[in-house]
């Protein structure tokens, strides 16, 4: 299948690129974005073709896609992740039961969302060639990359900053990834990355510091139209870190809405960060076009511990032009989201996937967002690969049990 992308084009300037050969950012320094010939696209590939195929998960979608040859696809085996609706631990939320439902993307490879900007970077690095990729990463993103990576054959260097998750630079290093800590936040990760590329030869997968991860991103959008009858929700509350899913999503209804694939009003992005690291959230409250970096970045939810975002004025582009917001909570909300969802509804978000319930209750309240609106929350990984509460309850089967304890 030949691929139908026409050229790369700077997300801020607008210049175009040969779509062959490497790439990493533009002559102005910004993201990369790839664009496709949608109109040839549109005559020779139909919704229903999309809607019939047997490729497994996001890789139904190949069309709206980088790789050309199936032969370069590398997959562990996606699915299409589910779409759960909130019933009991709506009240929590204050809202109606079955109006907010959770994209639980915990359920891909790796667990968690990075499985699917990574497939497509190492897929691309398969089709171009590159036999040692190196990525800066706060923790998922790393044991994706080197998952990906070994299926693929490729090299994989991993710097993660040493507060990073354990079970995360465990899994990193169990599935091939060359591991190491960094005293420092993702920013010094990649510095140094960045510095060693020469001497090393590594390409780097940083965040948005390649084309490709925002198409995986990407396919969240899509697979979300489909699930839902090729409509969207009011509303979309997405952790927002180095933001290249609320990025890849809002380029997602972009393209599919000039294919004609939907026809429907867009859903307000709403971008939600951490109280102790939220440069998005200032950045849209001042009006700004781009984010100051954050100092002294601190959260529990490592996945938006990011005090600088390369896409900075594309997240706060999505978000302004669909009529979203930027909002920040505080660790204790996102710990106190965890525990309602995972004792009411069963389901054990992380902390990024916690926060947007958090940031969902918030704008209930504060009356940002309809009663009536249909929300759909992401739940980016899943949560255990984070500390969970210890079992300190013991029984000695010699002793006479004392049942009063479970009523």
């Amino acid at each position: 299948m030949a691929s139908y992308v026409s050229h790369l084009e700077c997300a801020y300037t607008g210049q175009r690129y040969e779509a062959d050969g490497l790439h990493t950012i533009s002559d102005a320094g910004k993201p990369l974005l790839v664009r496709y010939d949608l109109r040839r696209l549109g005559t020779e590939v139909r919704r229903e073709d999309i809607e019939s195929s047997s490729e497994p998960g996001f890789w139904r979608y190949s069309p709206l896609l980088p790789v050309g040859e199936p032969a370069n696809r590398v997959s562990l085996g996606e699915v299409v992740t589910p779409l759960v609706s909130l019933e009991r631990s709506a009240q929590a939320l204050g809202a109606v039961p079955g109006k907010v439902l959770v994209k639980d993307e915990s359920r891909l490879p790796t667990g968690s969302f990075k499985a699917r900007g990574l497939a497509l970077a190492v897929s691309m690095a398969k089709q171009l060639g590159i036999g040692h990729l190196a990525v800066p990463t706060n923790g998922n993103a790393g044991s994706a990359l080197a998952a990906y990576a070994s299926r693929a054959g490729i090299r994989t260097t991993v710097l993660c900053p040493d507060n990073t998750p354990e079970i995360n630079t465990q899994e990193t290093k169990a599935q091939g990834g060359d591991t190491h800590l960094i005293n420092g936040l993702i920013g010094e990760c990649g510095r140094i990355i960045s510095e060693g590329s020469d001497e090393v030869g590594w390409f780097a997968v940083s965040t948005l510091k390649e084309p490709y991860r925002i198409e995986g991103k990407k396919t969240m959008g899509i697979e979300l139209a489909e699930q839902m009858g090729w409509q969207l929700p009011d509303v979309i509350f997405y952790p927002t870190g180095g933001g290249t899913g609320i990025i890849g999503m809002w380029k997602a209804f972009a393209e599919l809405t000039e294919l004609g694939w939907i026809d429907c009003k867009l859903p307000r992005m709403v971008a939600v960060q951490s109280t102790g690291c939220a440069p998005i959230v200032k950045a849209w409250e001042e009006g700004e076009e781009f984010a100051e970096f954050w100092e002294d970045a601190k959260t529990d939810a490592s996945g938006i511990r990011v005090p600088a975002a390369l896409g900075d004025f594309l997240i706060l582009r999505a978000v302004r032009e669909s009529g979203g917001f930027a909002i920040a909570v505080s660790d204790e909300e996102i710990h106190r989201m965890v525990q309602a969802i995972g004792h009411e509804d069963g389901l054990l978000m992380c902390p990024e996937g916690a926060a947007t319930a958090a940031a969902c209750k918030i704008s209930l309240e504060k009356g940002m967002i309809g009663g009536d609106d249909t929300v759909v929350l992401f739940n980016t990984a899943t949560g255990l690969k984070y500390p969970m509460p210890a079992v300190t309850s013991l029984i000695d089967k010699n002793a006479d049990i004392d049942y009063s304890r479970f009523t």
